[in-house]
């Protein structure tokens, strides 16, 4: 059976590098594979999934597609009448009840924020609208920009109410932004929602945040491709084999802006306010899309050694690569090898 290579690129959103999946194209115990692409969340959402027909194939797309667009509707901070646009806009002024999806994940991102130590921190919303606008004017923020904007991202500033399930953002101008979590956490709703429907073999890229359910046999799992560090379309010869799990990606081939020589990416260290500049690729394979998700960006920021240790915490594997003198090296938590094959 020859394979189709299915190629996701990262647009300009958490992600920056390529990801390939490969999978065979015969169908499966008479079932056939359908594919549905979208653009959402600033990206093509692809699905992948194997049912009985394409009438049913269609109403599942559908399905996942009204879904991403009504939980887009809650975390987006790009979407003004979103809630979280709504939470942002209170800052300062007033305590807000939120919605049961809206508080599973602020809850996921403060477990984050401890577990990473503080590399992972949501109240960086002010920081990243002031690095996307730079990027996006090609204009180079100012120290004193950074500085003042800084102040407004102190994760510890947030008060919550866990009885009544409302937060507080003290400080007027603080933001919250759920970029780096939402995505996965989406695509994993996603595949939930698939399985509730009845469907058994299924994948969801969010963009380059992945989540998978089973593969259908002989298959042993989707094959997933790495790209190179610092190259868009060049892969590393292993490819990884994966079912029930999630693959995050990060790294700046797509998203940064460079100063003086210098390469600031779009992941942003809460310590500095300033775009990390170490060149490396992660990829993190988790249990769940929301998980992955997050400890990409994580991992991108804390030292290599410690970020390994809080991979592991998470029962997740990681692969950090970057050049050095032409050469690809790498970094891996023990596991990781094991999905390649």
């Amino acid at each position: 059976m020859q394979p189709l290579v299915y190629c996701i690129r990262s647009y300009f959103f958490i992600l920056a590098f390529l990801i390939a999946i490969l999978f065979t194209t015969s169908g499966y115990a008479q079932q056939n594979k359908y594919h549905f692409s979208a653009p959402k969340m600033g990206s093509p959402f692809n699905l992948v999934l194997w049912v009985d027909d394409s009438v049913s194939a269609k109403n599942h797309a559908a399905a996942c597609f009204q879904l991403i667009d009504s939980l887009n509707h809650i975390f987006s901070n790009y979407d003004s009448a979103s809630e979280l646009s709504y939470i942002n806009h209170q800052a300062g002024i007033q305590s807000i009840l939120v919605s049961p999806l809206m508080w599973e994940l602020l809850q996921m991102s403060k477990k984050a924020y401890h577990e990473s130590k503080g590399a992972f921190n949501i109240a960086m919303g002010p920081i990243t609208s002031l690095w996307r606008n730079a990027r996006h004017e090609k204009k180079f923020p100012t120290s004193s920009a950074i500085k003042k904007q800084l102040k407004l991202c102190h994760f510890q500033d947030i008060q919550w109410d866990s009885m009544h399930h409302s937060i507080y953002l003290p400080l007027k101008g603080m933001q919250l932004d759920v970029g780096g979590i939402g995505k996965g956490y989406i695509a994993q709703k996603v595949i939930a929602l698939l399985q509730s429907r009845g469907v058994k073999y299924a994948l969801a890229d969010a963009g380059g945040d992945i989540v998978m359910s089973q593969v259908p046999p002989p298959q042993q799992g989707w094959k997933v491709g790495i790209n190179i560090p610092e190259k868009s379309d060049d892969l590393l010869p292993q490819v990884l084999s994966i079912q029930n799990k999630s693959v995050a990606t990060s790294g700046d081939v797509y998203q940064f802006i460079e100063h003086k020589g210098v390469k600031y990416s779009h992941i942003i260290d809460p310590q500095t306010g300033y775009g990390v500049t170490a060149l490396r690729n992660v990829t993190v394979i988790a249990n769940d899309g929301a998980t992955a998700d997050w400890l990409a960006t994580a991992c991108s920021i804390l030292p290599i050694q410690e970020a390994k240790l809080v991979a592991a915490s998470q029962q997740a594997e990681l692969l950090i690569t970057y050049m050095y003198q032409g050469k690809v090296k790498r970094n891996a938590t023990k596991g990781f090898d094991a999905y390649f094959k």
